[in-house]
């Protein structure tokens, strides 16, 4: 095992590397907690395959939420339904997983649900293009089965995680430490980035 540092924008570039040696359509996740930064890692994943003159689609698993009657059912600070029953895995698959699959018809929903208004999204399907790139961010995804092509882990300790949430947000924790144990996502992941310092990331190869 060998551990890396590297810039941001290098990482950027090792996860548009991946990309770029997939042909046809890719389903890429970034998957780590709020402070790992997923989103933006995407985003800038996306902008530089777009500047390369390919399409990238950025959705946040956010928006791909349950209903707040069936996600909060146990009450809203319930870390096992955090880790087990708040992302409509079965949304993300018929709107934007199948359809971004090779086989699939292109046509993929950017957002599903919106969790703060509890009502669905007024949102317009995108035709992704025989070689698009859905990059799926948030948090929680692997180890679920979920149709992905590639895959990155951006992994924080426990410790790291606490110091890093706002304090109306470490009851989640035990739902990542939980994920880490029983999910195992570094193994699924195609690359593992240790990023309990998010502006000083290292590549675990």
């Amino acid at each position: 095992m060998q551990v890396t540092p590297v810039t941001p924008d290098r990482l950027v570039d090792e996860v548009v590397g991946l990309v770029e040696a997939c042909p046809g359509r890719v389903r890429l996740a970034v998957d780590g907690p709020p402070p790992a930064r997923p989103h933006p890692l995407a985003e800038q994943v996306a902008d530089v395959l777009r500047a390369r003159g390919r399409m990238a689609l950025v959705v946040s698993a956010g928006d791909f939420l349950r209903p707040a009657s069936v996600r909060l059912e146990f009450g809203r600070e319930d870390p096992d339904e955090f880790l087990d029953g708040w992302l409509d895995v079965g949304g993300l698959r018929r709107e934007v997983l199948g359809p971004a699959g090779r086989d699939g018809s292109g046509r993929v929903l950017p957002r599903l649900w919106d969790a703060v208004a509890d009502r669905a999204h007024r949102s317009a399907y995108v035709e992704l293009g025989g070689d698009g790139v859905v990059v799926l961010a948030g948090g929680l995804l692997l180890g679920r089965g979920l149709p992905f092509d590639l895959s990155v882990h951006l992994r924080m300790s426990p410790a790291a995680l606490a110091r890093s949430l706002p304090a109306e947000e470490r009851w989640t924790v035990p739902a990542y430490t939980r994920y880490a144990q029983e999910r195992n996502p570094e193994s699924e992941a195609d690359l593992v980035v240790l990023s309990d310092h998010p502006d000083r990331p290292a590549v675990r190869r």
